[in-house]
């Protein structure tokens, strides 16, 4: 009866040794494992400059832009954003002027939506001392794909400044693009892959 313990004993240790590298190795598997999917660049860019419509006829306002964005993995804030863009606006012929560095450029489709954080003005503008330092302000764009019979105006919108002391505006955010483009325009590239 001990030998038969014995034998047993040892042929189940032999059986163990030969079948746990077996079972450690990986298994055959009949469907191959999924790729993840290698990560996408996308870039974005609006340039130009063109002047709005304005209620009073003797004023006029222009804005130029040349603002660039990287987006990683298809979020819809982008991984990084720089360029500048300038609100201009003309009084009983003198230019007022304001110069912002590019901190947000989104875009979707005919839309865009810069803001940014003023850097320069002209000299002896009220922003000077009515604004904190470094204000931001946005700008929001519809341009709008022309031909097939279509005739849209392009837009903008300006978000204005926020008063003095008052929470900033929030970084990729602007108005509606509701004054319609006069003169100029723009051009834009939605997210296109690099």
């Amino acid at each position: 009866m001990l030998k038969k313990i014995v034998r047993a004993t040892a042929l189940l240790a032999l059986v163990t040794a030969f079948a746990a590298p077996v079972a450690l190795a990986a298994p055959a598997q009949d469907h191959p494992v999924a790729a993840r999917p290698a990560a996408v660049t996308l870039v974005s860019s609006l340039e130009g400059t063109a002047r709005l419509d304005y209620p009073v006829t003797s004023e006029a306002v222009r804005v130029s832009v040349d603002a660039h964005a990287v987006y990683d993995n298809l979020g819809s804030i982008p991984a990084r954003s720089w360029g500048t863009f300038r609100i201009s606006h003309a009084i009983q012929g003198r230019d007022h002027w304001g110069e912002f560095e590019v901190d947000c450029l989104t875009t979707g489709g005919p839309t865009a939506t810069v803001t940014g954080r003023l850097v320069r003005t002209s000299p002896g503008h009220p922003w000077t001392t009515e604004l904190d330092p470094h204000t931001r302000m946005g700008v929001s764009f519809y341009v709008p794909e022309h031909g097939k019979g279509r005739h849209d105006p392009a837009r903008a919108g300006l978000s204005g400044a926020t008063a003095k002391g008052a929470p900033p505006l929030t970084r990729c955010m602007a108005p509606a693009a509701d004054m319609a483009v006069v003169a100029g325009g723009y051009t834009l590239r939605d997210r296109e892959s690099h």
